[in-house]
């Protein structure tokens, strides 16, 4: 599908939108006013394959493998921390074991590495705690977007001041009501939780450091 006309140029955005019990995804092309420049400048990569359940009372852990073009120290960082767990700064690992007070689940957790010149995020991510093996906890529904920034203006200049992304969403396709600032450039990915039984629409829109937002992506939607 084509994008709505914004700001900026076109990209491609694909969002999968998951809800109980799992769902199909669903492809969308947004527009975007920004993006990072394109360039020859230093690189970082991080990766892996989390676990997203534990066991009350099991040991979880968790290192990602990340890399430098230019061999610089890596730092790593989290955001939205499991309580129950610890992070090493050092190298990455996430680890802990859940008590029986922690059953329920994280969302949108989010490793990062940085070498001073150059950083890099993985997808985020969930885990869900449970009291037993087999049994898990009945949540509300999710939906996880995932996108690819747009490199270039309208005008077909380099975009180089991105400074994050916002999700709308809401129950009502002509109305968007709730909306996430997503305060990350590199950001690939957001998950959408707490989501009730209905039908949730979605589009996505990327913003400037100074406070430009481009047009919505055109809108997707997804019954819980």
């Amino acid at each position: 599908m084509r994008l709505i006309r914004a700001i900026g140029a076109p990209v491609l955005l694909s969002l999968a939108l998951v809800g109980c019990g799992g769902g199909e995804g669903v492809n969308v092309n947004p527009t975007s006013s920004t993006a990072n420049e394109v360039g020859t400048s230093p690189t970082a990569t991080i990766t892996g394959n989390p676990m997203t359940g534990v066991t009350v009372g099991t040991q979880y852990s968790f290192t990602p493998t990340a890399s430098d073009s230019d061999g610089g120290k890596m730092t790593f960082s989290i955001q939205n921390a499991p309580a129950w767990a610890s992070f090493n700064t050092s190298t990455g690992q996430l680890s802990g074991s859940p008590k029986s007070t922690d059953v329920g689940t994280t969302s949108n957790i989010v490793i990062s590495v940085a070498d001073g010149t150059a950083t890099a995020s993985m997808s985020a991510f969930s885990i869900s705690v449970t009291s037993t093996a087999g049994t898990t906890t009945p949540s509300p529904g999710t939906a996880t977007l995932s996108w690819v920034a747009p490199t270039q203006n309208s005008n077909g200049t380099a975009l180089s001041n991105l400074a994050g992304f916002k999700v709308y969403y809401g129950t009502n396709s002509a109305s968007l009501n709730q909306v996430v600032a997503v305060d990350n450039a590199q950001a690939t990915s957001y998950q959408v939780t707490g989501l009730t039984t209905g039908t949730w629409y979605f589009a996505v829109t990327s913003v400037t450091t100074t406070g430009t937002e481009s047009a919505p992506s055109t809108i997707a939607s997804k019954t819980i």
